[in-house]
């Protein structure tokens, strides 16, 4: 039976490998306090202690404005705990999957970003996130980083919890038009990651090895915020509970934050389709899953 090492399992993603690594071996999970990412010289040792199978690395800094002031914060977590990681994976010849973001891109390019597009990130955030592929691209181990986008569950505040949270509270609502990229589902990446490592559970870990490095993974498709925001008021299994009359398109500029963010950041997932034949389905269908519970 495979042993699965999970981080951050409170956070979206966390919460969801628990449960779709189960079926494939036994699942330890871990989260602050047993495990500190901002004191990253402790990991390599946790790491060896519980000798896993496969090492999973859902754990990030991902206070996009907050970053900004809290730089060495983002980095030791982003950065320097996901290099002792992969120095780590490589060293026990084990599969290190660690999740990245589409903030690492500027969002100018105009369409869809594939894996070998020039990164360039506008804030904080990105660069620590940046610097932590790099850092599994140059382990020479087993690592896929597994860039991602927009990623939401019920559980925790993230877009789809606060605009239904919204849709009570107010008679108009103000969502931004000008930021476009792939909502990602927590379960469907979750599910995704454990349909990977079924698959290359079949072969031995140098089939891993060449396959190595960089792949999207979002969900299908894309929307503005406005219009993921649309959908959700539509979907929402509780309309009866809505306040909402009116939906308004804004700009960016309209809510300065600290951190620029990235305009369209959509990803172009066919490499993962390619290597792996996996997909997602289109945002629509696993937003709806999600609401159905």
């Amino acid at each position: 039976m495979k042993k699965f090492l999970v981080f951050a399992k409170n956070g979206q993603l966390g919460w969801e490998l628990q449960r779709t690594l189960a079926p494939l071996g036994e699942v330890i999970a871990l989260d602050f306090p047993e495990v500190d990412f901002t004191k990253p010289a402790e990991l390599g040792a946790l790491v060896k202690r519980i000798s896993p199978d496969v090492l999973i690395n859902p754990a990030a800094y991902t206070a996009v404005d907050k970053a900004e002031t809290e730089r060495e914060t983002a980095f030791l977590v982003n950065r320097d705990a996901v290099k002792v990681l992969a120095e780590s994976a490589a060293e026990l010849k084990i599969p290190f999957i660690h999740y990245s973001t589409d903030y690492v891109y500027d969002g100018t390019k105009g369409s869809p970003y594939v894996e070998t597009d020039p990164t360039n990130p506008l804030n904080v955030y990105g660069k620590s996130k940046l610097e932590g592929d790099q850092a599994v691209l140059q382990s020479g181990g087993a690592g896929l980083v597994l860039r991602t986008s927009w990623v939401y569950s019920m559980r925790q505040g993230g877009f789809v919890t606060k605009v239904l949270q919204w849709a009570r509270q107010q008679e108009v609502m103000r969502v931004v038009d000008d930021q476009v990229s792939s909502p990602t589902s927590a379960r469907m990446l979750a599910e995704v990651t454990a349909l990977l490592l079924a698959k290359a559970s079949e072969h031995p870990i140098e089939w891993l090895v060449e396959r190595a490095g960089v792949y999207h993974c979002t969900g299908g498709g894309s929307c503005s915020r406005y219009e993921w925001a649309e959908k959700i008021i539509e979907l929402d299994p509780r309309k009866a509970e809505q306040k909402v009359q009116k939906l308004e398109r804004a700009q960016s500029s309209e809510f300065p934050v600290p951190a620029d963010r990235p305009m369209i950041s959509v990803l172009n997932c066919d490499k993962l389709l390619a290597v792996f034949g996996l997909q997602q389905p289109i945002w629509e269908i696993a937003l709806q899953k999600m609401l159905e519970g």
